[in-house]
Order: structure tokens, then C-alpha cells, then sequence
């Protein structure tokens, strides 16, 4: 059984139950595959990135077969305003986020299944080119979105989620968490190698990757820590401003692109 999602943002659960911490969200028109289903909740993989995580089966629209075959072979439209809506036929509107998905997408309309929904607003194809400068661009879009664990919204977000929208709306899919996306790409041998877009990666005393961020230049790197902000960052890690020392221990930087 396959699904999509016809909400604005969806959170997604480590286990069924609403108390259950969020570990990553569904955006509009992202798609899901349902390996079980119980009277409330469904444990889905996610098309994009294979991430598991438990719904609320009110939260998802159940498509049959074929129509989600359709869709994988169409080419994916994203939205890139902060904030736009659909307006249907009938004039009910769903506002959707930035990285939204629009299935069916073909002259300014969103096809699901019989409904069709009218898109004003800008949006980019994903089979685009991706450029350096328009990653950084996409990244500056975020500044400022509060912190959220599991988000991937601007209006809440984590330092992955933010990561992986930003490349998503740029042509390239990544993997859902830190540590995974840490074995994406090429690994530098220094930070004077470093180049605006690529990904920095922070462990804790452990060992363990925890955050991720993306480099600007070589004094400055973008991620998501309490606020998706600027900071500095050296060889060390990343130097927080207000509290006058490092907040993150650099572990890697890999090229993506």
C-alpha cells in the first residue's frame, strides 16, 4: 500500500503514539510506501530517503499502485517560496512550505488523482543542474528558522533536515540524519580544500557524528543550532558568537558536488 501526503507538514514518529518524539516530517506531495498499518497509526518508509517512522493514517492520502508508479516516473517539481498555497477548483486552499513537493505538476496545476489544484507561485525542476550559487542561495532562505528536531520546514528545522531540503531543492538527494549523510560524497584531507556548498560534519566526546552544517567560506558555516544562523568556523569547529566559545567539534568535510 502506497501514500502521499495532502497536508502542509506531517510529523513522523519514532513509535505510534502522539506522545512519541518526532524524528523527521512529511512535506506536501511527498510520498510514502505503508509496511503496517494498525487502527491509528501506519509504520512508513518515505520515497525520498528511506527513512521509518510511524503517521497517523488521518495524515496521509492512500493512492493505489499505479498512480504512485505514475508519479515516480514524472518529474519532480519543488516549490521554493517560503509560503505558497494550492487553491482547488472549488477554492479550498492548502498552503505549502519551501521544498514542498507537486505531484503531477504540468501547466501551473498539481494532479491528485481526480483533484486538481492550481500553483501560482515559483518552483524548480529536480532534474536541474546544481550550482554552488544557488545552493548557498537556497541555504540563505532558512536563516533564521527556529530549531526543531525532526523539522524540515522554515518554520522549524534541524541542522539535517536543513542540510538535506537545501540539496534536495538543488537536484540532489541526501540522507535523512548527520551520521548518514557523513558517508555521502568525497571526504577533504583539509579545511583549506573546503569550498562554499560543501558539508562540514561534528562529533561529540564519543566519537559520534551529531551535526552537520554547510561552509560558506573558509571563516564561515551555516547550520541549524537553536536558530538556522552564521557562525565561525575553524579547524576546531564552530566558534559561537554570543557564548564566546566553540559549540561544535569539527570530525570531517565531504564534497558533495
Amino acid at each position: 500500500m502506497h501514500g502521499i501526503c495532502t497536508l502542509s507538514i506531517v510529523p513522523c514518529r519514532k513509535e505510534p503514539s502522539d506522545r512519541s518524539e518526532q524524528v523527521t516530517q512529511l512535506l506536501f506531495g511527498e510520498r510514502l510506501t505503508v509496511l503496517e498499518k494498525t487502527d491509528k497509526w501506519s509504520r512508513i518508509i518515505l520515497e525520498d530517503d528511506g527513512y521509518e517512522c510511524w503517521i497517523d493514517n488521518k495524515q496521509y492520502t492512500p493512492i493505489d499502485t499505479p498512480s504512485f508508479q505514475k508519479l515516480q516516473e514524472t518529474l519532480t517539481h519543488y516549490t521554493t517560496d517560503l509560503v505558497q498555497v494550492l487553491t482547488s477548483s472549488e477554492g479550498q486552499v492548502i498552503p505549502v512550505v519551501l521544498g514542498s513537493t507537486l505531484p503531477g505538476f504540468h501547466d501551473g496545476v498539481c494532479h491528485l488523482g481526480s483533484q486538481l489544484w492550481k500553483y501560482d507561485g515559483p518552483f524548480v525542476a529536480s532534474n536541474q543542474a546544481t550550482q554552488r550559487n544557488k545552493l548557498l542561495e537556497t541555504a540563505h532562505l532558512y536563516l533564521h528558522a527556529p530549531y526543531l528536531w525532526g523539522g524540515r520546514s522554515p518554520f522549524g528545522i534541524d541542522c539535517s533536515g536543513f542540510t538535506q531540503m537545501v540539496y534536495k531543492l538543488n537536484g540532489i538527494k541526501l540522507p535523512r540524519d548527520a551520521y548518514q549523510q557523513a558517508e555521502a560524497g568525497a571526504l577533504l584531507s583539509f579545511i583549506e580544500e573546503a569550498e562554499p556548498g560543501d558539508l562540514a560534519f561534528f562529533d561529540n566526546a564519543e566519537g559520534r557524528i551529531i551535526h552537520v552544517g554547510i561552509i560558506l567560506n573558509a571563516s564561515r558555516i551555516l547550520h541549524a543550532s537553536g536558530k538556522v544562523r552564521i557562525d565561525r568556523f575553524d579547524h576546531h569547529g564552530i566558534y559561537h558568537s554570543e557564548s564566546g566559545k566553540y559549540s561544535h567539534n569539527l570530525r570531517m568535510i565531504r564534497r558533495i558536488i
